[in-house]
């Protein structure tokens, strides 16, 4: 009989029961909120009389409408400020943790989760939000849920899903110099489509992703969605534990060695059963940029970009469509593709190891005339590490604009928007059309290096040229 993958072990551990239609009803072991998709999920407990069944449970924190030049209440925006009070009237009602400015813990949800240590190997997680799949960098099973599935967890800790299918991505061989996680993840999306992995989670290993750090996997998992997977994990290792060793909301002493002993045990057997396997040889893997509006549409910066004429019929339609937002040409190289705004920051890329990325090159030099730059640390803990080793002072040397924390321009549902059509260098996750604030905004995704030397270049650049 073959091994179980770690999906599977951690399903069968919280599931409450299954249904005759062959869904299961889930316990979800930590659910985060914030302002965006939890007031109406409130209101409607409200209308029914029920109230939160497990406050201790539920975390919440403020990060998609604050903006980033100053927390100062109130908020400049009035839907924004009434946002955020309806968050503190109600978590406050409920008796549950609020990481609001004032607490020095306020952060982009997927960057405070794991920096607190809720985030932990072997959970269900769930958030209203897309990229809850970044939690399964530690070997949780984690996924984004609707406003209406807020509600159901609020009001019962459960949800309704149907289990999915596990894909095994491996990533054999070495990065090379100047090559990120994020390049990693961009070419397993080039590979495997925006639509690749429907139905499935991804289990992403192989020496790839076994040398990466925890804040590098990160990075990995939260883009598992833009691949159309359900969720995304690593099996967690020594790495995975020694980076909860002490955080304030892992277990201490003994019972962090016995979660130790627990946490080996969830992660996939050696024999394991998988629906599909997928191998990617690292080695190849090289600074990605995407030219298009979708995140599969990405090229290798050494590379041109596709021509429609040989692209299969069915994507032909989507290529055309891409360079007429893009008002790029087929067959050219995306090196030197003129940038007006660069952004570094996001639940993606706004750890403190990006920022350190980005400001190694942003020392060489200086920002471009005519680009506005911004560097946006993930979470208060984030800004307060850079600040300890003098990044804002590099940054503001090399003309780039060192803000609050928060979403800031990843979706642009604060102030932080691009304007017309401004081309976005930008170390995000999405780029669909006006994703950052203008319906005709472009957008080009890469690593916080890349977005740091587009930056001083004014166009795209590879980045291994500064290094």
């Amino acid at each position: 009989m073959a091994g179980r993958n770690l999906l599977d072990k951690v399903w069968d551990l919280h599931a409450v029961r299954e249904l005759p239609g062959g869904q299961t009803q889930l316990f979800i072991g930590l659910h985060l909120i914030h302002e965006v998709t939890s007031p109406q999920a409130f209101a409607m407990l409200r209308e029914m009389s029920r109230e939160v069944r497990f406050p201790s449970r539920t975390f919440a924190t403020v990060d998609h409408i604050i903006p980033t030049r100053s927390h100062a209440r109130p908020l400049a925006d009035p839907l924004a400020e009434a946002m955020l009070v309806a968050l503190e009237r109600n978590t406050a009602a409920a008796g549950i943790p609020l990481f609001d400015p004032a607490s020095g813990k306020q952060g982009i949800v997927h960057v405070i989760g794991p920096e607190l240590g809720l985030t932990q190997p072997g959970m269900t997680i769930a958030c209203g939000d897309s990229h809850t799949s970044t939690h399964g960098a530690f070997g949780a099973v984690a996924f984004g849920i609707g406003t209406s599935q807020v509600r159901d967890v609020l009001a019962s800790q459960c949800l309704l899903l149907s289990r999915p299918k596990v894909r095994r991505i491996e990533v054999g061989g070495k990065l090379a110099r100047g090559v990120y996680a994020k390049d990693v993840i961009l070419s397993i999306i080039r590979a495997l489509g925006v639509k690749g992995g429907v139905g499935f989670a991804y289990e992403y290993a192989g020496p790839v992703l076994d040398a990466m750090s925890v804040e590098e996997r990160l990075t990995v998992c939260n883009m598992s969605i833009e691949g159309g997977a359900r969720c995304g994990y690593v099996n967690p290792d020594a790495l995975t534990f020694e980076y909860l060793r002490g955080r304030e909301f892992a277990p201490r002493g003994d019972a962090f060695e016995r979660a130790v002993q627990w946490w080996r045990g969830i992660a996939s057997d050696p024999d394991a059963h998988y629906d599909d396997r997928v191998a990617l040889d690292g080695d190849r893997v090289a600074p990605s940029v995407t030219w298009g509006i979708n995140p599969g549409q990405s090229v290798g910066v050494d590379e041109r970009l596709p021509r429609p004429a040989d692209a299969p019929d069915a994507e032909r339609s989507g290529l055309e469509e891409a360079y007429g937002y893009m008002d790029l040409r087929a067959g050219e190289p995306v090196a030197g593709t003129p940038i007006d705004v660069a952004f570094i920051g996001s639940c993606t890329n706004g750890r403190i190891s990006d920022l350190r990325e980005a400001a190694r090159v942003a020392q060489l030099g200086k920002v471009a005339p005519g680009v506005k730059a911004l560097v946006v640390p993930g979470s208060h803990a984030v800004a307060q590490q850079a600040e300890r080793e003098g990044l804002p002072e590099i940054f503001r040397a090399a003309g780039f604009e060192w803000r609050e924390p928060g979403c800031s321009m990843c979706l642009a549902m604060n102030p932080d928007k691009l304007v017309g059509r401004e081309m976005c260098a930008s170390s995000s996750n999405r780029n669909f059309k006006g994703r950052q604030g203008s319906p005709t905004g472009r957008t080009l995704l890469m690593s916080p290096a890349m977005v740091a030397a587009a930056a001083l270049r004014g166009h795209v650049i590879d980045v291994r040229e500064l290094l």
